[in-house]
């Protein structure tokens, strides 16, 4: 005897019964998603998670191919885009929102006003960055930028620009997979990590809640902190 196979309700139709059972309580999201939790204990459905893929980090082959290309287009102003993003290791939505006031020249440090979780911080940039970066700056400054990059509207960068810049220049540069901020920036801490630098001084540069949230870059092989970044980043391949 062959057994029966359970025909489920069909997705949408089940969600309008739902909404017509529900729809007299004038339910909103936090009252919908605590109902759905004890629905699912009640069931006892399973939460599937998702693992953690280790995100795509550029080799140092791929990086100096791409920044080769980059300065072979002889645009400073990109080239300069590209070593802050790689150097500093910011975010896109704090890099574009980085303005001329907020660098420290005598410390080597940027400061990041309300990064991720509104949490301001600094970022080191290496002292041989120093000088032209300052050159960069007093020609924004006598445009009247407010801005350490603006467009020649007189606009602050898009994260959108920024990420279409890379990602020209890294098909210019015939690389397997696009080049985004992200991924400079997971190359910086991957790097650091690779040189014995401790997550512990990398930490308050990169602006994770905590060091639980830097073991991926342990797992891809990854300031007091300043000194040690200012040793390690005469090494950076670019």
């Amino acid at each position: 005897m062959s057994k029966i196979k359970h025909m489920r309700t069909p997705m949408e139709k089940k969600a309008k019964q739902i909404a017509k059972l529900l729809r007299g309580e004038r339910p909103d999201y936090h009252y919908m998603r605590a109902v759905f939790s004890l629905v699912r204990k009640e069931l006892d459905v399973v939460v599937l998670k998702k693992g953690k893929k280790l995100p795509y980090v550029p080799t140092e082959d791929e990086l100096k191919s791409f920044y080769n290309t980059v300065w072979k287009s002889r645009h400073m102003q990109n080239v300069l885009v590209v070593k802050t993003l790689v150097y500093t290791g910011v975010r896109v939505s704090e890099f574009v929102k980085i303005k001329i006031c907020d660098i420290d020249f005598e410390a080597c440090q940027i400061r990041i006003n309300e990064g991720k979780g509104k949490k301001d911080r600094v970022v080191p940039f290496p002292l041989g960055f120093k000088e032209i970066l300052a050159i960069h700056v007093n020609t924004m400054m006598q445009k009247g930028a407010i801005y350490l990059f603006e467009s020649i509207r007189k606009k602050p960068y898009t994260d959108r620009g920024i990420r279409k810049i890379l990602a020209n220049y890294a098909q210019e540069a015939g690389l397997p997979r696009s080049i985004s901020p992200h991924r400079l920036r997971h190359f910086l801490f991957t790097w650091l990590k690779k040189q014995g630098i401790d997550d512990a001084l990398i930490q308050p540069y990169s602006g994770h809640e905590s060091r639980q949230s830097l073991e991926i870059y342990s797992k891809l092989s990854i300031t007091e902190a300043q000194s040690e970044y200012e040793n390690v980043i005469k090494r950076f391949p670019i």
